[in-house]
């Protein structure tokens, strides 16, 4: 974005407008595991382990042109939802369309397909190129040899834990992903809290 908003250009025209806020909605871990399957990701040499922490992605780079209309809706799902255990077992690999290795989801799979497509509708509706597939990334564009070396590494990897939340994300403009709300499983939704991004 520019710094001025609202500044013309030096030719007179009006800038171009504000792109819509991109949404993204995640399943976040325990610490321990955090940290560990950060440092697992960091000896793959992926430069966003630093950067990304583990995580199950509902939604990803979603626009919505209505903020507000997309809070009510992500805090109304997580309310209808119930906490659910996630087992992650073994790697996968989404070779040759996409350099990525993964730890799969097996137990909670299902729980995460149903809030995929509950919060992937309304202001979050949209096509996806491919079907969606809970996972655990823990290798992304690195080399053919890291790749291997992650799905070979962590093939007997095994974890499981309780999520009783999810992050809702926004995009900002210096292309970070920022926390805007962490959203309970089954709390009560309060309309009078101040929401913590207005548009």
């Amino acid at each position: 974005m520019p710094e001025l908003d609202n500044a013309r250009t030096a030719g007179g025209a009006a800038p171009a407008a504000a792109p819509a806020p991109l949404v993204g909605v995640i399943l976040g871990f325990p610490e321990r595991i955090a940290r560990e399957l950060r440092s697992w990701r960091a000896s793959f040499g992926d430069p966003m382990a630093e950067v990304i922490p583990a995580h199950i992605t509902l939604v990803t780079t979603t626009e919505t042109d209505d903020w507000d209309a997309t809070v009510d809706h992500v805090r109304s799902v997580a309310a209808g939802a119930e906490p659910f255990r996630v087992e992650l077992a073994g790697t996968g690999s989404f070779r040759p369309v996409s350099p990525v290795v993964y730890l799969k989801v097996t137990d909670g799979f299902d729980e995460c397909v149903r809030l995929h497509e509950a919060l992937q509708q309304g202001p979050l509706e949209r096509t996806l190129p491919f079907p969606y597939h809970p996972h655990v990334t823990v290798a992304h564009d690195v080399p053919t040899e890291q790749l291997d070396a992650a799905e070979s590494a962590l093939h007997s990897y095994s974890e499981s834990f309780t999520v009783a939340s999810m992050g809702l994300y926004e995009h900002d403009a210096e292309g970070f992903w920022r926390l805007r709300e962490e959203l309970r499983f089954g709390a009560a939704e309060d309309e009078d809290r101040e929401r913590p991004y207005a548009g």
